[in-house]
């Protein structure tokens, strides 16, 4: 019989003792796996919606807010700019491209967002039916907004004010669904798009929010405009540039991404920490266990000596019990680890953070290194005392 056979029969021996070790382990592994996972999708989404935008430009305020609500639509908008602002940009020769975006209403808590095709080339968009707007008042579904809204082609539907859902509706001016987008896996597929006139002709048509005032005597205005930089001299001189306007601000989402997972990683360290504590406490439990066990047995190791088992053999069989229960604990720490990032991402709360459930990230290759790493220790003193035995003196022992 060899090694591994005779640690798990000592295991189902004590199976309540084997099983907090178990839950032990597998709590830790299931933390590390769980913030892992959650961080590293976090980061991989961040850096793919604020991909290829150099800068931001919207309304005076915090700069971490306009990048939140602009790039990642996670927050609301500083405020509104004059839409001149479009054309001053386009017009600097530091400029690449510069792409409009309107905020305000939403359909069913999803953002409805006027913009330009641009911006459905920037992200590489492609239709999986349909045809894209070319008037205002069309609309183009991203994946996942039309698949929670149960959007049709030729559908009509009336926004909701606010970004938000639970709003007071737009009756008086319908949008038409055109096209539904193919999943990109960046923000766009939780966006409504739609020219930038339609939010416009909404507004400026809604009796209640102007009764009287003529639609020409408005002041148009756009929430942000997303640029890319023609060189990289723009990055030093054009934020200078807008922040010495009146009405704007400039915000570089790669600096503000970077200091937002700053302030997270502060929180993610801390859970980390928590996580290695829990697994140091399974590792002291697991020693106290096997040691334990190996006070109750000493007998029985001893006759095994006589029946012709090896030091070693032993010194193998408590070294099994360990990296048995670890990498058990490993395995369904992982499972649960996982479980709960698809807990996660089905919450309503935090559904536009489209965590997959099953998705491993990098740093997890490690986490089978830690739990042998940990079997071994807690194994390791019972081990070395099994592989001591004195023969003689145990039996002769009452």
């Amino acid at each position: 019989m060899n090694a591994a056979t005779l640690a798990w029969r000592a295991l189902r021996y004590k199976p309540l003792a084997s099983g907090l070790n178990l839950m032990l382990v597998a709590t830790g592994i299931a933390m590390m796996a769980f913030i892992l996972s959650v961080s590293a999708q976090l980061e991989k989404h961040a850096e793919c919606d604020a991909q290829g935008i150099d800068l931001v430009v919207g309304a005076k305020g915090s700069p971490l807010q306009l990048i939140l609500s602009s790039v990642y639509h996670a927050d609301i908008p500083t405020g509104n700019i004059p839409d001149t602002a479009l054309a001053a940009l386009a017009a600097q020769p530091l400029v690449k491209s510069a792409i409009p975006l309107a905020l305000g209403d939403n359909f069913h808590g999803f953002r409805i967002v006027g913009t330009t095709t641009a911006l459905l080339d920037h992200y590489a968009a492609h239709l999986a039916r349909g045809a894209l707007f070319t008037q205002p008042m069309q609309v183009v579904f991203g994946a996942s907004a039309a698949r929670e809204t149960g959007a049709t082609l030729g559908a009509r539907f009336a926004g909701s004010h606010g970004l938000a859902s639970g709003g007071e509706l737009h009756e008086h001016a319908p949008y038409t669904v055109t096209g539904i987008l193919l999943p990109t896996g960046t923000v766009l597929d939780r966006l409504i798009l739609t020219p930038v006139a339609s939010v416009w002709r909404v507004h400026e048509t809604d009796p209640d929010d102007h009764p009287a005032a003529p639609a020409a005597a408005l002041q148009r205005e756009l929430t942000a405009v997303l640029v890319q930089y023609a060189s990289p001299l723009a990055a030093t001189s054009l934020p200078r540039w807008v922040n010495g306007q009146p009405l704007l601000q400039a915000a570089q989402p790669a600096f503000e991404a970077a200091r937002l997972f700053n302030l997270l990683g502060v929180g993610i360290a801390v859970l980390r920490a928590i996580a290695a504590g829990v697994l140091l406490v399974a590792a002291m439990s697991l020693f106290v266990a096997l040691y334990g066990a190996l006070e109750e047995r000493k007998w029985d190791l001893a006759i095994l000596r006589t029946l012709g088992a090896s030091p070693a053999k032993l010194l193998r069989l408590l070294l099994a019990q360990g990296l048995l229960l670890s990498l058990a604990g490993a395995a369904l720490g992982w499972l649960l680890g996982h479980a709960g990032v698809g807990l996660l991402g089905l919450l309503e709360s935090t559904q536009d953070l489209s965590l997959q459930a099953w998705r491993i990230a990098p740093d997890e290759a490690w986490l089978p290194v830690i739990a042998v790493a940990v079997g071994l220790l807690a194994a390791a003193i019972p081990a070395l005392r099994a592989y001591r035995t004195d023969i003689a003196a145990t039996l002769a022992r009452p």
